[in-house]
């Protein structure tokens, strides 16, 4: 395709062209209705003076009879200029003016006509050109006949100047629009052809490109800016699933090691039920590990592309908060912590009660997994606290407890898929649960924030408060 047919197929073009259009039929409308209003008026004008004339020349005649109306009618024709007069007999015969040639009957019809005549100086028929005039036959008393009428050269010759002027002017704005068409247009095709460059180049693998951004502001400019959010957004995933395909078959590699190795020791040095049956448990064991890293994985999969949001409902964190203390207490006490909920006023939420009952446990389940039995500063038990609030028009839950807490430099990290600092390599995880946690979070347009509790780890998930809800008992 040639560019300028690849010009004329553009959508900005065809828009211009019907503007364009539709401009040019309602500029000729207008003109027209102009053109034939300033006939009219000009129309009106010549019959309001022939009215006059006639009154006055009817009472010319009153007054003095036909030889002072032939008279005042002489005078009145040899005055130069468009205007008409003729006195003739109830015969036809010419008594005084200025005009030699009418149609035949012309005389013989009273009131308005337009019709053809000769001038009294212009000769012999075939010298000159027939003029037109609108004239009034008026009968006068005794069978004499009153022409007065005005040439109507003048009015053809200005209603053909505005229709001239008119076609001109339409010629020009379709000329002008066309041009205007043809500048816009190439300027949009432009930017048109440097986004969809971009978009191959995304398109061969380089996820890196962006649309360009002219600065100003206009339709084209919002739409590039959205779509490179979404480009930002698609990268991120794509950076994501990549760094959890690389982590699954290094993080996942291990235990299923172990599996074979378990299974191929116990075929081999497997002397009774005994081990037989230890070595199944021992699989089994590390094979729910692996299940638990999965479903950390669909979960967090369905929080990030937002399936969940199907199942979004109205309730208390406040009852989420005592649900997850009751099922954690007797774990903490067994380790020597002490697990407090805080959590008396309701706190209204809407969301997906499971993920975000989820998260909250993966935040309780690690302080209590990385807490030391005693506080190491105030040397009394450790604590680990579970709080509910409203602040605002959030809701705050907060997990805070006295372990040994995580660097501010690695909080950004932590959060990531499988990332598991040193200090926690020799306990048992996945390194899932705060990225499960951080992705819920942003399933219900919140954040997943991690600070410095003096001493150990204060967890917050902020959520947006949802509507009322009604409370049990």
């Amino acid at each position: 395709m040639t560019a300028l047919g690849k010009l004329f197929r553009t959508t900005t073009f065809k828009l211009t062209l019907v503007y364009l259009t539709v401009f040019a039929l309602f500029a000729a409308f207008l003109l027209g209705y102009f053109a034939l209003n300033t006939r009219r008026l000009i129309t009106e004008q010549i019959t309001d003076t022939v009215n006059a004339e006639i009154t006055g020349l009817s009472e010319q005649y009153r007054i003095g009879g036909i030889r002072r109306l032939v008279v005042v009618v002489d005078a009145r024709a040899r005055r130069p200029g468009s205007s008409l007069y003729l006195v003739t007999t109830f015969a036809g015969e010419s008594l005084a003016g200025n005009v030699t040639s009418l149609p035949p009957g012309t005389l013989d019809n009273p009131g308005w006509t337009e019709t053809g005549y000769r001038r009294l100086d212009e000769g012999e028929a075939g010298e000159h050109p027939e003029h037109h005039a609108l004239v009034r036959v008026f009968q006068l008393p005794g069978g004499f006949r009153l022409l007065v009428g005005r040439d109507l050269d003048e009015r053809e010759r200005l209603y053909n100047i505005v229709l001239s002027a008119g076609r001109w002017s339409i010629a020009i704005v379709i000329v002008l629009g066309l041009a205007g068409g043809l500048f816009v247009t190439r300027r949009v095709l432009r930017r048109v052809d440097a986004m969809t460059e971009t978009t191959r180049t995304i398109m061969r693998g380089d996820l890196g490109g962006r649309l360009p951004v002219a600065g100003t502001g206009d339709e084209l400019d919002r739409l590039a800016e959205n779509l490179n959010l979404m480009l930002e957004r698609i990268e991120a995933l794509m950076h994501g699933l990549k760094e959890v395909s690389d982590n699954i078959a290094h993080d996942l590699k291990t235990p299923l090691t172990r599996l074979r190795n378990r299974a191929e020791q116990a075929l081999r040095s497997g002397k009774n039920e005994t081990e037989y049956r230890a070595a199944l448990e021992s699989t089994i064991e590390e094979s729910d590990g692996l299940i638990r890293t999965f479903n950390a994985l669909l979960m967090i999969a369905r929080a990030e592309s937002g399936q969940a949001r199907d199942n979004m409902s109205e309730f208390d964190a406040a009852e989420i908060a005592h649900d997850i203390g009751e099922l954690y207490e007797p774990l903490a006490e067994e380790k020597g912590i002490a697990l407090k909920v805080e959590a008396d006023a309701p706190a209204p939420l809407k969301g997906n009660r499971e993920l975000i009952s989820q998260a909250l446990a993966n935040l309780v389940d690690n302080s209590i997994k990385y807490a030391e039995p005693r506080d190491s500063i105030n040397g009394g038990p450790a604590q680990i606290i579970v709080r509910a609030l409203s602040e605002g028009d959030r809701i705050l839950l907060t997990v805070a407890d006295s372990g040994p807490g995580i660097p501010e430099a690695d909080r950004s990290r932590v959060v990531e898929r499988f990332v598991r600092l040193e200090q926690s390599r020799s306990q048992p995880g996945s390194g899932l649960g705060l990225s499960l946690a951080s992705a819920v979070a942003r399933l219900h347009g919140g954040e997943l924030t991690l600070a410095d509790n003096h001493p150990g780890l204060k967890s917050i998930i902020a959520l947006p408060r949802g509507g009322p809800v009604q409370i049990a008992g």
